[in-house]
């Protein structure tokens, strides 16, 4: 509504002055302004610095908002609005670790991937089982995860591959060892070659590198950890589930220095892909109900919806983009107010120019559109060069921060910043001119002729 109101007056008010410049009158004043400013250039273009710094400053930070909030849309985006996810929490205090065994038993179970099944809105399931593990490759090292799942994997992450495949249904049919390595593990395990076809070594088991991830940029918690933090992907080699339940079966060992400890989890996480987003949380709801009836602990699993999610991200958006378009608009006011005070000192400097026009038959309306076009020249000017420096900004410092600092900057043009921080310019012309206008028209003939 706001917008419309907006593009209405836009409308009006252009046309009223389109009106005014096609006459010849208001082509002389046009002229008269133009001359004026001409004249007097550097005042001129110090009177507009205000308003190229606002309009820079709407532009760029309305680009940089909308770029950060456009990667965290993305970043919920990449789980799926019409995703459940649900992951294993290991309890603070596990009634089933002893003192003698160590070993936490908790989290989903096959048994609960298969009574999924049972709710009919459901139309795919990914398990995953998720563990760190060492990955060798020679006398090199590197420390990350290991994700057991299908190669449905892919329908419900977005990933993209640098060379080779990802899983297949025979890798997991046929218990394969085969392995995709994330790029941070590729880098390091083989910095000078050529990682597809050769082997790496997990715990005992050799397995065939058949394709390499690119990078990819880390999310919170979109992987399958039970953590809510940011988990940086690159560092995960991904195997088939049912090679990974032969070769290491329910437990999983983590020896640290100077402890030993074990967990047994069928599945550290199940995505479920839900036929229609108004199902969503119906079946959010179902799901809670089926793992608190057969889980006895209660609090050994976590339900996550990222429809919830993306609607809370996307209203912050728009409570961000408000708040931004407010902060950048101060500086269009205050470089309004360097328009009216240079306005209010040019109508004193003039004044016998304008007794002499008034003399000459010149009436107030003439002189206040004379003025006025002269304000509003200025800050049009003034917008049209901010919106160039402000596009200059947004294109050209994200490659600089990347190049110069290895920094990811992310910025995406507003086009609404670029459409309302002209117009606000113009009107900012408008409103801020009028007084001056208003003044210089009112003066007296006689008394402005005598004006030294």
């Amino acid at each position: 509504m706001i917008r419309l109101l907006t593009v209405l007056f836009a409308i009006a008010f252009f046309t009223l002055l389109i009106t005014q410049l096609v006459s010849d009158k208001g082509r002389r004043s046009l002229v008269l302004a133009l001359r004026s400013l001409w004249l007097h250039k550097l005042r001129a273009m110090l009177s507009v610095l205000g308003i190229i710094i606002g309009t820079l400053s709407v532009i760029t930070l309305m680009a940089f908002g909308e770029g950060s909030m456009h990667d965290a849309l993305e970043d919920i985006k990449r789980q799926g609005a019409t995703n459940i996810i649900i992951r294993s929490v290991k309890p603070p205090d596990d009634s089933s670790t002893t003192r003698r065994t160590r070993i936490a038993n908790y989290g989903l179970t096959y048994a609960d991937y298969e009574r999924f099944l049972t709710v009919n809105s459901i139309v795919r399931r990914v398990p995953m089982r998720i563990f760190p593990q060492e990955i060798r490759n020679l006398e090199r090292k590197h420390n990350g995860r290991v994700v057991a799942t299908l190669p449905e994997y892919v329908d419900v992450n977005t990933i993209d591959l640098a060379c080779g495949r990802f899983l297949n249904e025979d890798d997991d049919r046929y218990m394969l060892n085969v392995v995709v390595l994330g790029s941070k593990v590729a880098d390091r395990l083989f910095p000078f070659g050529d990682p597809l076809g050769q082997s790496v070594r997990l715990d005992k088991y050799f397995y065939k590198v058949i394709g390499v991830l690119r990078d990819r940029m880390p999310t919170g918690a979109a992987g399958g950890t039970s953590s809510q933090s940011a988990e940086d992907f690159n560092n995960d080699v991904y195997i088939p589930l049912h090679t990974c339940k032969v070769r290491y079966g329910e437990r999983i060992f983590i020896r640290q220095p100077g402890s030993f400890s074990g967990e047994q989890v069928e599945l550290s996480q199940v995505t479920l892909t839900v036929a229609d987003m108004d199902q969503v949380r119906p079946t959010g709801a179902v799901i809670r109900d089926l793992l608190e009836r057969f889980h006895q602990k209660g609090n050994d699993w976590a339900v996550t919806v990222p429809l919830d999610r993306l609607e809370e991200a996307e209203r912050a958006k728009d409570r961000f983009t408000r708040l931004l378009a407010v902060i950048a608009s101060i500086s269009l006011l205050v470089g309004g107010i360097g328009i009216m005070n240079i306005m209010l000192a040019t109508v004193t400097e003039r004044t016998r120019e304008i007794g002499i026009r008034r003399a000459l038959g010149a009436k107030r309306r003439d002189i206040t559109m004379q003025f006025l076009i002269e304000a509003v020249v200025q800050t049009s000017v003034g917008g049209m060069i901010g919106v160039v420096f402000g596009l200059g900004c947004v294109f050209l410092i994200p490659p600089l921060a990347q190049w110069l600092f290895q920094a990811h900057l992310p910025a995406q043009v507003n086009v609404d910043s670029i459409f309302y921080s002209v117009l606000v310019s113009i009107g900012v012309g408008v409103v801020f001119g009028l007084y001056p206008a208003w003044k210089a028209s009112r003066l007296d003939p006689i008394e402005a002729l005598r004006h030294e």
